[in-house]
């Protein structure tokens, strides 16, 4: 019997996160969870560390400890994120800055780290490899008003998925990422229903993206069969 993989996920306290931690553990994986608050999942292959992304300190000794006690990481997943919608105008910069240190600072710190350790898995033995599966948004593709910042950080997202999927693909690791609509997390809870309706009116396939359609396109993402699937971007809905 194969030996369970090692999969961190971030933003695991509630959302996406907790939801992409549970569907691991019942494929039968070691998960790792990680947020800047307390743990709310119970399982004997999961452990939680509270930590702040953007903190670079934070995130090397999660990574020490992640070496020490495994040896390895064969799957990291940048789940969490901080939206702020506002029309530009109206956007504080405390808040941009926020939006901007956690999607796209503690996205790269997340991918730079794991990417040490897939790289030593491979150097000790060729056949090991790593996933990396970020998260950007249609917000992106659809220019979204009142999402300037948030659009332009997942933005960003996107153009550290590809430059890293070159970067690391000598050393066996694949770098993807997954764009769903919207979802119904707290991140979208503030937003009228009336601008929700317009955004689904933009995509061929109207309704909102629902948890199962991201699992499936994780799971695609991190399959071993998809070692030759790097640097794309996955929108959800047909955007």
């Amino acid at each position: 019997m194969a030996e369970p993989r090692v999969v961190l996920v971030t933003g695991t306290r509630k959302g996406i996160g907790l939801e992409l931690a549970r569907h691991f553990l019942g494929k039968g994986e070691h998960v790792i969870g990680v947020s800047r608050g307390e743990g709310t999942l119970t399982h004997e292959r999961y452990e939680h560390h509270r930590a702040d992304v953007t903190d670079e300190a934070a995130v090397k000794a999660l990574f020490a400890g992640v070496r020490k006690t495994h040896g390895r990481l064969d799957a990291l997943v940048n789940n969490a994120c901080i939206a702020a919608m506002n029309h530009s105008l109206l956007m504080p910069v405390d808040a941009a800055q926020r939006v901007l240190d956690t999607n796209v600072l503690g996205t790269f710190l997340l991918c730079r780290e794991a990417g040490k350790l897939m790289q030593k898995a491979h150097r000790a033995d060729p056949t090991q490899g790593g996933r990396i599966v970020n998260f950007t948004t249609v917000a992106v593709r659809l220019d979204l008003e009142g999402e300037a910042v948030y659009a332009a950080s997942k933005a960003a997202v996107e153009s550290l998925t590809r430059i890293l999927a070159r970067e690391l693909a000598p050393f066996g690791v694949t770098v993807n990422a997954v764009g769903p609509g919207p979802l119904a997390t707290d991140l979208i809870r503030a937003i009228p229903k009336e601008k929700i309706g317009a955004l689904l009116a933009r995509q061929p396939i109207g309704r909102m993206s629902e948890i199962r359609d991201v699992l499936n396109v994780v799971d695609f993402f991190l399959d071993p069969k998809s070692d030759f699937v790097t640097g794309q971007v996955l929108y959800l809905g047909g955007v």
